[in-house]
């Protein structure tokens, strides 16, 4: 697999989406950079549709979909030496892996 994990919470259709990278597109309305969402903790976001028909991040009518991004991993690497030769690390951040989202599609009504 090399994608994002998607977990069906429930019977029913579901919405379309394409995940293109790091990126997901809902029905071809609603595009989300998951790496921009990626933070040091682990990150939850809410996708529905209003009364309207719309999608929206947060809550609102129905739940379309719900995003869950893993918290950030950070490794060290040596930089040098210090002035009294101890080896100096700088914590750099891991790049974002889209295989550590999971994404959970729920039931739409057409």
């Amino acid at each position: 697999m090399n994608g994002a994990k998607i977990i069906n919470k429930n019977e029913g259709a579901k919405i379309d989406y394409e995940i293109i990278g790091n990126k997901i597109i809902f029905n071809d309305e609603l595009m989300l950079n998951l790496a921009k969402y990626e933070r040091d903790d682990p990150m939850h976001i809410d996708i529905c549709m209003d009364e309207f028909g719309c999608l929206c991040m947060g809550l609102a009518n129905k739940y379309v979909a719900q995003i869950d991004i893993s918290a950030r991993e950070y490794q060290y690497v040596e930089d040098g030496v210090d002035e009294e030769g101890h080896t100096k690390f700088n914590k750099v951040a891991v790049p974002f892996d889209i295989k550590k989202v999971d994404i959970t599609l729920w039931g739409v009504e057409e």
